[in-house]
């Protein structure tokens, strides 16, 4: 408990307040998992800046929960290291001072580090810090503990595993198959290959272009690319581009009223990622029922080895990946129970029954009604 704050109950006249931080508008993830605190009387604040996180923790009290999410905004802004150290212990400082007020708190561990990590010794004291702070640590990837536990420890915690919820009922839309495919100049003999999301080094658009140059009949492969790019790695991109490639190419945010079309065309989805634990590409993918190829990592087996619509390939290795694309593919269909299963409101309920669980418990639980 901070030596200037004492624990002080909450005001019974206000509903229960849900700090939440960072908050994208243009990641759907957080809007899905709220559904049902948001329904059930959850007072939610949301914010993107660490100042305005500052700001929202001086509020908190008893029977409140701060929920930290990507990491990245808390010490990875910084442009020096100076700075960095100096975020670092603002954030602490305003998570120490709320919880010693009686609020709650819950970390979810999206990445092991984050993407393109620049002060990578702070931001592992970050992730310590909140490991060994957390009431709860939440995570999506049933090997969470394993995979990052080279950089921190979660053996001894109290970890609580919900996965990534399904889109099913978000990107509806009008228009069938046939017409996304004609949309995109595609034939019925084009195998359409769809790489979504945002496109960055480490998610290995490289390696999913020299498959597909190394697959067989590679004349037959259309690769769709849809997601916001940097120019320079837009750049990269066209250099890579072999001149024989058919390809069909958005860089920019695919507004939501189009996303059905992409995935509609596509034959299948590929993540070709050198490093991934979570991936909201993935239950998209499984959302629109399209097979999907990852990389063959242990914790994606864990959680996705039974899916008869996803297909393996050795990491890293572009002839594997062009072999895995040059068989024969999962019928459409395969998917449908994944997406029914992990439902948004059915993930956000086992969400809501988390916090009331953390809220609600004096000691250390596995609130998780699931585990």
């Amino acid at each position: 408990m901070a030596a200037t704050e004492r624990a002080r109950p909450r005001d019974a006249e206000r509903p229960p307040r849900l700090a939440v931080f960072p908050v994208y508008r243009d990641n759907p993830y957080l809007n899905l998992m709220l559904l049902a605190p948001r329904a059930s009387g959850w007072d939610v604040v949301e914010s993107a800046r660490l100042e305005r996180f500052e700001r929202d923790l001086e509020h908190l009290g008893a029977g409140d929960v701060v929920h930290v999410h990507w990491t990245a905004p808390i010490v990875q802004r910084a442009d020096g290291a100076d700075e960095a150290s100096e975020r670092l212990g603002r954030f602490r400082a305003a998570v120490d001072t709320a919880r010693g007020r009686g609020a709650k708190v819950i970390w979810t561990v999206h990445n092991t580090l984050p993407h393109d990590v620049r002060h990578e010794d702070l931001e592992i004291t970050l992730n310590r810090y909140l490991s060994a702070t957390a009431d709860v640590v939440h995570v999506m990837n049933s090997d969470t503990s394993n995979v990052v536990a080279p950089h921190y420890d979660l053996s001894g915690r109290v970890v609580s595993h919900i996965p990534h919820p399904s889109y099913r009922g978000v990107y509806d839309g009008s228009g069938t198959r046939a017409e996304a495919r004609a949309r995109f100049g595609l034939g019925a003999e084009d195998l359409a290959v769809l790489f979504f999301g945002q496109i960055r080094p480490y998610k290995g658009v490289d390696l999913l272009i020299e498959a597909l140059e190394r697959a067989e009949q590679p004349d037959r492969f259309v690769l769709l690319l849809a997601g916001k790019t940097s120019q320079e790695d837009e750049a990269t991109i066209d250099r890579l581009l072999p001149r024989g490639l058919r390809t069909v190419r958005h860089h920019g945010y695919v507004d939501d009223a189009d996303v059905k079309q992409w995935f509609d065309a596509a034959d299948v989805s590929v993540l070709p990622y050198r490093r991934i634990l979570n991936s909201g590409s993935l239950h998209l993918a499984g959302t629109f029922d399209v097979p999907t190829v990852l990389p063959d990592e242990q914790h994606l087996r864990r959680d996705f080895g039974d899916e008869p619509w996803v297909r393996w390939f050795e990491p890293g290795n572009a002839a594997a990946l062009a072999h895995v694309l040059s068989e024969p593919l999962p019928a459409r269909g395969t998917a449908r129970d994944f997406s029914a299963r992990l439902a948004p409101f059915t993930v956000s309920r086992r969400y809501d029954a988390l916090l009331r669980a953390v809220v609600l418990s004096p000691h250390p639980v596995r609130p998780d009604p699931e585990a």
